[in-house]
């Protein structure tokens, strides 16, 4: 995973997003969804956060929660912020993006959290 120090900007449309789910998950009624990625049955959509958006993106803002299809996004690089926190970024298809919500959704959460 490759580190980056310092802010990084997306060019035109481009979206990057953080705090992707690929971990253990827990459903609202108590079911344990396990961490399957890389696996047939880790197949499905996954949540993350809009960090970063180009000038030219006019669909979402940062802030934003959204839901892409599986598979359309980047392996993820470290970013260390100027405070120090560091974060694991992916650049999302913005063609994949099948809806947003303005707060996270609370029904799917990691188990760990």
């Amino acid at each position: 995973m490759a580190n980056i120090t310092g802010k990084i900007l997306p060019l035109k449309d481009k979206i990057f997003v953080t705090n992707m789910e690929f971990g253990i998950e827990k459903t609202a009624g108590g079911i344990i969804v396990p961490g399957d990625n890389g696996k047939t049955t880790g197949i499905h959509p996954r949540w993350g956060q809009v960090w970063a958006v180009g000038p030219e993106q006019e669909d979402v803002t940062v802030g934003d929660w959204i839901l892409m299809e599986h598979g359309r996004w980047t392996r993820a690089i470290k970013v260390e912020e100027e405070d120090g926190t560091v974060r694991e970024v992916h650049m999302v298809d913005a063609n994949a993006i099948m809806l947003s919500a303005d707060e996270k959704p609370s029904d799917v959460y990691r188990a760990d959290s």
